[in-house]
């Protein structure tokens, strides 16, 4: 059995990152697959100097509007599949890679998902929601096919009260509405699990994402809104989840899931 490291990240512009040197750890890291989020670039606009590690394979989706979202995956694994889930991220918004590759006995479908932030305009809200939905049927899809399913990225929304500082002043705000936590609810309902919590338990003060404003982060007045699921099928095979919460360069910090396979 091998133990993969699995690294995701919103890096909040992958160029800027560069610039900081925010992404250089990643050499001395045993890292088997990184999914970085909201990259702000197109494939070829990704800088080589981001880290001297040379993975085997890298993938990046970029959005049709230059400038936005984007993501991208560099991985060790051998994959079998690379695709950007068009019938998922419809609008072409460079949101999703997905690979597969096989481990043991397991054929697993991995996704890092940039998921659309519902705040800007009611319609980005309805569009949020509808994104979320065709995102798991898509996975109900892989699942009724024989793939083990592992889910990272910046989902935009945190689940829980404890999953933010400041629930109370934030329930009227898209990243915790009802609909949204709800909708997280119905995710794992389906056979998911959110490894940082099955690891964790119910711990508070664990969060991914920190305001510019106010000293937020010095402060740890925080939201957990980056996530790494499995299916249930591989909850066993965690070894273990953590957010790395000490990593500076981006509003988010990364999260990592270790598990053996």
């Amino acid at each position: 059995m091998a133990i993969y490291k699995f690294i995701s990240w919103n890096v909040n512009g992958i160029r800027a990152v560069d610039k900081k040197e925010a992404l250089k750890w990643v050499d001395e890291a045993d890292i088997h697959l990184l999914g970085v989020q909201e990259t702000k670039s197109m494939k070829e606009q990704i800088p080589k100097t981001i880290f001297d590690k040379e993975f085997k394979t890298m993938t990046a989706s970029a959005s049709a509007i230059k400038g936005r979202s984007g993501t991208a995956l560099f991985t060790d694994i051998e994959t079998t599949f690379e695709c950007n889930c068009p019938s998922v991220d419809v609008l072409d918004e460079g949101r999703i890679n997905e690979v597969h590759f096989t481990s043991g006995d397991k054929d697993i479908a991995f996704f890092n998902v940039y998921f659309p932030n519902g705040q800007s305009k009611e319609e980005r809200l309805v569009y949020k929601m509808e994104f979320y939905d065709r995102f798991l049927e898509h996975c109900e899809k892989l699942k009724k096919e024989g793939k083990s399913i592992i889910v990272c990225g910046d989902v935009n929304t945190a689940h829980k009260e404890i999953d933010l500082a400041r629930p109370k002043a934030n329930e009227k705000t898209s990243g915790f509405l009802p609909m949204e936590r709800a909708w997280i609810d119905k995710f794992l309902s389906h056979g998911y699990t959110d490894t940082l919590r099955h690891v964790i338990g119910d711990k508070p003060e664990h969060y991914s994402w920190w305001s510019y404003r106010a000293n937020a982060r010095e402060n740890n007045v925080g939201w957990r809104i980056d996530y790494f699921y499995v299916s249930d099928d591989l909850k066993d095979y965690i070894k273990d989840a953590y957010i790395l919460s000490d990593v500076m360069g981006s509003d988010h910090c990364p999260i990592a899931l270790e598990i053996q396979i």
